[in-house]
């Protein structure tokens, strides 16, 4: 670990400036709003937006600069958000700040940022200047090719709700010594949160949706991956979300007891027994990937990652059934983009060219359902290339939506070809794209 940073600092300046000025410096407070505009975002508790921020701070922002610099700045609660988990499990509370307070932290993060990522440890990837998700699933895929085939799934019980202020605080202490920054710091961890009308005091957590919680959560945890380290363990970790690898189910078994009495004493983290598991990598997800069982460990996306996306292709479906094919077709190739960008890595394509074909039938059977009545389906069948007995003997075959759509007259009528026109991005095409060499 590098020697604690001391409380001034050298901007590259004339004079040196104590930390909290270095926050209000003009440079850093425009670089900041630059972030804030660029992430956009809902307004918080006071309803101001992001285009209304640069103007209310050229008249306030004498005041607040000078509660900054003399540490009374006192945040504002956070606005209270319920969305959906990822795997449809329940609710993720969100603590929107307001876009002044965005701002604030904002500058405290790129001040912050130099002070502490140079020192993390090599097997965290989560919220990192030049790191990500990628970096931590290929880290993870090397231990496992390297022989360690059996992971520790270490999932901590509402990380970001249960956060001891007074423990993250003491670690942010070791390398902060500008009281005010350690007390404006304080005061957004205890921000209430409003909801209906009401705020809620908090003694512990750090609300997701606020800038700074990533980097605090980062601090916090990074005492965990010093101590995996200090074990010699083979770790790749993404925010909360970590994988310890071993070489034996024994191994894995020890080393989850052993690490649930360590946060507990040390971080006072609690240690989620329902979702940690020791397995075989293949028969777990990390980051949505998992992967192959054969000693070259090549990665797939995993079985829960697929379902999300066709529970998302089902609701895109569902809202488009009185819509036009087209319509529905580019709400669906704009979220496909993105997906197989994400889940570019995967070396396994089955499950694109799964997918594919079962995104294709689902459009076909929106066609059949939206021509209803055998007349229309008749004529429809006929406009698109099909004999009048062929069309009549489909159209009245009685069976299902589903099956008709995978039945061979739609394929007739509605071939691969067709979507392609109306712009319907293949998976595993855009994958074979994005991964062709250059």
């Amino acid at each position: 670990m590098r020697q604690a940073a001391p409380a001034r600092i050298d901007p590259g300046g004339d004079q040196a400036l104590t930390l909290i000025e270095q926050v209000v410096r003009r440079e850093n407070l425009l670089a900041a709003h630059a972030r804030v505009v660029r992430n956009a975002g809902a307004p918080g508790v006071d309803g101001m937006t992001v285009d209304e921020l640069m103007p209310y701070c050229r008249t306030h922002w004498a005041r607040i600069r000078e509660q900054l610099l003399s540490g009374t700045y006192v945040p504002q609660p956070v606005r209270r958000v319920d969305i959906p988990k990822p795997d449809g499990r329940g609710t993720r509370t969100l603590g929107i700040p307001t876009v002044l307070d965005r701002l604030i932290q904002h500058a405290l993060l790129q001040v912050l940022t130099p002070i502490f990522d140079p020192t993390f440890s090599d097997g965290s990837f989560g919220f990192r200047p030049g790191r990500g998700a990628h970096d931590a699933v290929v880290c993870a895929r090397r231990h496992i090719a390297d022989g360690y085939r059996w992971v520790v799934d270490m999932d901590l019980e509402k990380f970001f709700d249960r956060v001891n202020h007074d423990v993250l605080m003491a670690r942010v202490a070791r390398r902060v010594k500008d009281v005010r920054v350690l007390r404006l710091i304080r005061r957004f961890l205890q921000a209430g949160m409003m909801a209906g009308g009401l705020v809620s005091p908090r003694t512990e957590g750090t609300p997701q949706g606020g800038p700074l919680s990533p980097l605090l959560s980062n601090i916090l945890l990074d005492e965990w991956d010093r101590e995996l380290e200090r074990r010699g363990h083979r770790f790749a970790r993404y925010a909360d979300d970590c994988n310890v690898y071993v070489r034996s189910k024994a191994a894995g078994e020890r080393v989850r007891t052993s690490l649930e009495r360590w946060l507990w004493q040390r971080l006072r983290l609690r240690v989620n027994r329902e979702k940690s598991h020791v397995a075989r990598p293949w028969a777990r997800k990390f980051l949505g990937y998992s992967v192959t069982w054969d000693r070259a460990a090549r990665l797939r996306v995993a079985p829960a990652a697929v379902q999300r996306l066709k529970t998302h292709v089902r609701r895109t479906i569902a809202r488009g059934r009185g819509r036009r094919l087209a319509h529905t077709v580019a709400d669906l190739s704009r979220y496909f983009r993105g997906w197989v960008a994400y889940f570019r890595l995967a070396e396994v394509k089955v499950s694109f060219e799964d997918v594919d074909k079962w995104v294709r039938r689902k459009l076909r059977g929106i066609l059949w359902r939206q021509w209803k009545r055998p007349r229309t389906r008749i004529r429809e069948l006929c406009r698109r290339g099909l004999d009048l007995d062929r069309a009549r003997k489909s159209a009245l075959n009685g069976r299902g939506p589903w099956w008709n759509a995978g039945a061979s007259h739609m394929h007739a009528a509605v071939p691969s070809a067709e979507l392609r026109r109306l712009g319907l991005v293949s998976l595993l095409e855009e994958h074979q794209r994005l991964t062709r060499p250059a």
